[in-house]
């Protein structure tokens, strides 16, 4: 269990996806531009498997914004996005199921 304190320092955002690209030398990483509203940044997810780069260009999906950067083969990601486990253990992006802008917090 975790307190709301917890839940609280999470940094939950909408984020649209403006460019995607498979990582060489991954089956599994795509390198991802995002529009955060007025900043932008790169992630880079482990979600090639169950998803096509051009499938992601224009989706708005939600991101943890203030994660720690990490290097993913030769690439920052700044940020994660979030997926549920699928169907043979597939990710399935979380998307809103309105058009809300780019940056809005998830409270």
């Amino acid at each position: 269990m975790i307190t709301i304190e917890d839940v609280l320092k999470l940094d939950l955002r909408t984020a649209k996806v403006l460019e995607a690209q498979r990582v060489q030398g991954s089956e599994k990483l795509i390198k991802i531009q995002l529009s955060l509203g007025e900043e932008s940044r790169q992630i880079v997810a482990g979600i090639g498997k169950a998803y096509e780069p051009e499938q992601l260009i224009g989706k708005t999906i939600i991101i943890v914004a203030n994660l720690e950067p990490r290097d993913l083969m030769g690439y920052t990601s700044n940020g994660m996005l979030l997926a549920a486990t699928g169907q043979n253990g597939l990710p399935v992006l979380l998307i809103p199921d309105k058009e809300i802008e780019s940056g809005a917090r998830i409270k």
